[in-house]
């Protein structure tokens, strides 16, 4: 179960320094000549390549890890997996719903893994709001809120729906279970022409619970928030707590037989359960590993990262027509 690594820019060394800790990471490729220099030299164990092609014919290599910038996910993933390797493609793995299609068949069809790095589905929090649904805890879910902003990084080639908004997406499509029978985006680009550095996303399911993501690079404070409302108790998701990652608050809305009819809040209990402190990257590459071993559903997270992909074309869809 040896891998490579393509991009060693900004997430790549990340990939790096956990995959050569879990003693997997065979090479590391990139463009850039320092970058090879610097991080060849930091994993002396792992051959060094300056062409992705070469990198494809080291028959030592079971999966390749790419970690290049976005426009560039789909076509080198499609190479690796034509290459007959396992891959674990950083988010999002395509642009557009027919080139993810693409690569989910080309794996199923070579019985390869295609995993999309949605880092937040192997954060232990995420795994706990998972539970708290799945057990009832919070009685039927209503709605979700999604909350990513912070000022910075002001991104120039993608806008804050693809660079921010595929976080929650994929953490929102995980916890409901679903694909969204509408959506509608509308944002604005302040800073640079043609790309959106404030975006507000709307969701509605076949089930109806219904979805709000609000995505910015220009806010005075740095959130990371998801918020679950269920009918009986509700959830916080905040990634930004040191401690209390998953806070539960036994409140909701109730409809008392004396008040005859008319709705009144309750108010109990607020709590936080303890959440284990493991690294989300680090559960992330080992969960790639056993999908290369053949352990786990490779399919699952390969037709979850299309649903995502999808979703993500359509609320693009939607923002340009706004715009226009």
């Amino acid at each position: 179960m040896r891998v490579g690594i393509v991009g060693l820019g900004y997430w790549g060394p990340n990939l790096a320094r956990n995959f050569d800790e879990l003693g997997a990471l065979a090479a590391i490729c990139d463009l850039d000549a320092g970058l090879r220099q610097s991080y060849g030299a930091r994993y002396p164990n792992a051959r060094v390549y300056d062409d992705y092609a070469k990198m494809l014919a080291d028959d030592e290599l079971a999966g390749v890890v790419v970690a290049t910038p976005v426009p560039t996910h789909y076509a080198l993933a499609k190479r690796g997996l034509e290459a007959g390797k396992h891959v674990f493609v950083e988010k999002p793995p395509a642009m557009r719903g027919s080139e993810m299609e693409e690569l989910v068949s080309l794996a199923e069809d070579r019985g390869l893994a295609l995993m999309p790095g949605h880092l937040l589905l192997y954060h232990p929090g995420v795994r706990r709001m998972k539970e708290l649904i799945r057990e009832d805890d919070l009685g039927d879910v209503l709605c979700i809120y999604g909350n990513r902003q912070n000022l910075g990084v002001i991104r120039k080639d993608e806008n804050a729906l693809w660079s921010l908004g595929v976080h929650d997406l994929s953490v929102i499509l995980y916890l409901l279970e679903e694909e969204p029978e509408e959506v509608w985006a509308h944002g604005n680009a302040f800073l640079t022409p043609g790309v959106e550095d404030v975006v507000f996303c709307f969701l509605r399911f076949p089930s109806g619970k219904v979805a709000h993501m609000h995505l910015s690079w220009l806010d005075p404070q740095k959130m990371r928030r998801i918020t679950v409302v269920g009918r009986d108790k509700m959830a916080v998701f905040d990634d930004m707590e040191l401690e209390r990652k998953v806070t539960i608050y036994d409140k909701a809305p109730e409809q008392p037989t004396r008040t005859h009819g008319e709705w009144q809040t309750r108010t109990g209990d607020i709590y936080s359960p303890k959440i284990p402190n493991a690294e989300p990257l680090r559960l992330e590459c080992e969960h790639f590993l056993r999908l290369v071993a053949g352990e786990g559903d490779a399919v699952r997270a390969a037709r979850d990262g299309l649903a995502v992909v999808r979703a993500l074309e359509q609320l693009q869809a939607s923002l340009e027509a706004v715009v226009a």
